[in-house]
């Protein structure tokens, strides 16, 4: 069982940076992959980010590519999304998910622990 709390979301303007973090509980965070998604308003949830296991390995949604990057510490349980160049359109709640394997993954269903989200709101 993996428990996660995110936390950093916020009200920034364009071109701002954010840094998002996601505190895990639990044995498996470091043996299993790690992500992030996003929920913009009126929207269905989308993949952001994902981490593998030991970090090796990243993917990002081309939306996102080149602005975010997504990291984990294993020592500290922990899960980071860092944001820069925000856009408007990065207006989202942002989720932070425990996958069910190691290696990266965009599918939603792939992931079978989430966190109950942190609001960021980009203002133009």
């Amino acid at each position: 069982q993996v428990q996660l709390v995110e936390s950093g979301g916020g009200l920034v303007q364009a071109g701002d940076s954010l840094r998002l973090s996601c505190a895990a509980s639990g044995r498996t965070f470091s043996t299993s992959a790690m992500g992030w998604f996003r929920l913009p308003p009126g929207n269905q949830r989308e993949f952001v980010a994902s981490i593998s296991w030991i970090g090796h390995r990243t993917y990002y949604a081309d939306s996102v590519k080149g602005r975010f990057t997504i990291s984990r510490d294993n020592a500290k349980n922990m899960l980071y999304l860092q944001m820069n160049s925000l856009k408007s359109e990065d207006t989202a709640v942002y989720y932070c998910a425990g996958g069910r394997s190691r290696d990266i993954t965009t599918e939603r269903g792939e992931y079978n622990y989430w966190g109950q989200g942190t609001q960021v709101t980009v203002s133009s």
